[in-house]
């Protein structure tokens, strides 16, 4: 392609994204959204299609500056993209730890809280940062963090693939799979304010330490007693990804542990290899590892997580697999399946996985046309995988949440590995048929790819787990429930206890606790609800019943009535025990008086 012919492409493509972001920036949500794919309008779809378009297509046939332009471009589409809900003023996002993180860092900016006494206080103290030094809500500099943070995954991981191959198009390849956001499963991990989730975007940043340390010799820069500067990055990024969240922290531990394994094994066995010739890392895992202990077993919530995984790896009925069953049995009833669902979540993360699986096998039988170096990079990250691999089934038995937060961690290795892999796999089919067309095959099968992950960036009605955007209106009427309502009356949600709205709303006043509340809260009985038992839907005593438009949408519209039926709900004004007294089209409040037999 002539350079005249590509400056002109580029330049519509990033005019295209200019144009979308604009015009949703324009289009703001006026009400509560289900779904922010659905929510925003088409036209901005159509902009970040054609945008991110030329990117897949330059990205894999420019080399030099014009692929660092080309990726640069793909990756602002997807950071626009992550980027939704602050360009079209949300108020907040996310309904669960989310509304905890929000409480917490009300706490640090009304100083009922020191950063120090969170577990993990970046993202919160970042927050109030932005809070003081912008001058705009708390919820809103809380979602800044989120694209800020997750700029870092988009920009490191294409970087590592580079220092490790030298090969331009693995970088291409990287880039295009890190737009994927394969970390994220809407499992465990999630596209929000959830610190577990957004310490995954700093964990490249930690590897690419890692890899100029091994890579990169520092010559006469080295700092006091010796110290490679490479390796004291390696301690800050370290320590910063702890700050964020301590278990993506371990994770890098364990991963530098089996590292350094591989390299004592080697120096054993060979006289000549490049790992022979490569730093090691004991020294890093020894110190990060004893930071993350020294900062973790003084911690009651650390030392309560492990005893919660202990309780659930010998307790029955405890662990993934009657959570499974619990979940499949209740997907049947609304139509759904779990084989439907792992389809439309985890189909594209799946087979890239298989492919690098594959890779790392054919590497180590020596059947792939890879150099000693680049090998020794593969058999490191490929070991690592195996103890990795063990803590998911770990935390598989005992604990699924941290199973599945486990494996984000491990698809942050794939994703690196991923560019390495489909580099070899289509450099191979261009041998078979022509470079072009291999091109072509690939741009195709990775922009399929690249829309079944982008689909699944934040929930939504496809994957039965409606948005949780909260608007004013559902904001406005929990701070009026908490402000104006009868001291020590319970509030009752649908579905979920609405503790945490108490939480955004008060902070957990100093505590580092997840239940702690102002107010009584809990969950309505569906099946007294649904009978038309109103005052004995929680405990047979006066309560404030909230019905939120987000309520009705997964109740009604996603889950099929499997809980509350939508007569019911529509039957409670009308009840005489029942008062409305907050109708503002988001968020019903209603007086719920018990009943006591004579």
């Amino acid at each position: 392609m002539r350079r005249a012919t590509l400056e002109a492409t580029f330049t519509l493509g990033y005019v295209a994204l200019a144009v979308a972001v604009f015009y949703a920036r324009a289009n703001p949500a006026t009400s509560y959204e289900s779904s922010v794919y659905a929510g925003t309008p088409t036209a901005v779809w159509v902009g970040f299609a054609f945008a991110m378009a030329i990117a897949i297509g330059t990205v894999l046939v420019c080399r030099g500056r014009y692929q660092a332009i080309a990726i640069a471009l793909g990756g602002l589409v997807v950071t626009s993209i992550v980027s939704l809900p602050v360009i079209r003023n949300y108020r907040f996002s996310g309904m669960g730890d989310a509304m905890t993180h929000l409480g917490w860092t009300r706490d640090l900016v009304d100083g009922e809280l020191l950063a120090h006494e969170l577990f993990y206080p970046a993202v919160h103290s970042l927050g109030g940062t932005f809070h003081y030094l912008g001058g705009i809500p708390v919820e809103r500099s809380l979602l800044f963090l989120i694209p800020i943070l997750f700029v870092s995954f988009v920009i490191f991981v294409p970087l590592i693939v580079r220092d490790l191959s030298g090969n331009a198009l693995a970088v291409g390849f990287a880039a295009i799979v890190s737009w994927m956001v394969l970390p994220i499963n809407n499992i465990a991990t999630h596209m929000g304010v959830h610190t577990n989730s957004n310490a995954l975007f700093l964990v490249p940043v930690v590897l690419f330490s890692f890899v100029a340390y091994m890579r990169r010799d520092p010559g006469d820069d080295r700092l006091p007693f010796g110290i490679s500067p490479f390796s004291a990055l390696i301690y800050l990024t370290g320590f910063a990804l702890l700050l964020v969240h301590p278990q993506q922290m371990i994770n890098v531990v364990v991963l530098f542990g089996a590292i350094g394994a591989v390299q004592f094994l080697a120096r054993y066995r060979f006289a000549d290899h490049p790992i022979v010739d490569h730093p090691t890392t004991y020294v890093q895992t020894f110190v990060l590892g004893t930071i993350f202990t020294v900062w973790a077993v003084t911690n009651d919530r650390f030392r309560n997580a492990v005893v919660g995984l202990v309780e659930g790896l010998f307790a029955e009925d405890v662990g993934a697999a009657a959570e499974v069953d619990e979940r499949d049995a209740a997907l049947t009833e609304i139509g759904g399946s779990l084989g439907e669902l792992f389809i439309v979540m985890f189909v594209e993360a799946a087979l890239i996985a298989a492919a690098v699986g594959l890779f790392i096998l054919a590497t180590w039988l020596g059947w792939t046309r890879v150099d000693r170096e680049l090998s020794a990079f593969i058999t490191y990250f490929g070991v690592g995988l195996l103890p990795l691999g063990a803590m998911f089934v770990v935390y598989f038995v005992g604990t699924p949440t941290m199973a599945f937060r486990q494996v984000g961690f491990i698809f942050v290795v794939v994703t690196i590995l991923a560019g390495i892999t489909l580099a070899h796999l289509f450099g191979w089919l261009s041998s078979v048929i022509t470079r072009p067309g291999a091109n072509t095959v690939a741009s195709l099968t990775l922009g399929v790819f690249l829309v079944l992950g982008l689909m699944t960036v934040y929930a939504s009605p496809m994957m039965y787990d409606p948005g949780q955007h909260v608007t004013d209106e559902t904001m406005g009427g929990y701070e009026s429930t908490l402000t104006n309502g009868v001291e020590d009356r319970p509030i009752v949600g649908l579905g979920y206890d609405p503790f945490r709205f108490d939480h955004a709303i008060n902070g957990l006043e100093g505590e580092e606790v997840l239940t702690g509340a102002t107010a009584a809260s809990g969950e309505a009985d569906h099946e007294q609800l649904a009978a038309g038992n109103y005052s004995g839907a929680y405990n047979d005593v006066d309560h404030y019943l909230i019905v939120t438009a987000y309520d009705v949408t997964r109740e009604i519209g996603v889950y099929n009535e499997l809980y509350y039926t939508e007569a019911s709900l529509e039957a409670i004004e009308y009840d005489e025990t029942t008062n409305k007294v907050i109708s503002n089209g988001e968020y019903e409040k209603y007086d719920v008086r018990a009943t006591t037999d004579d």
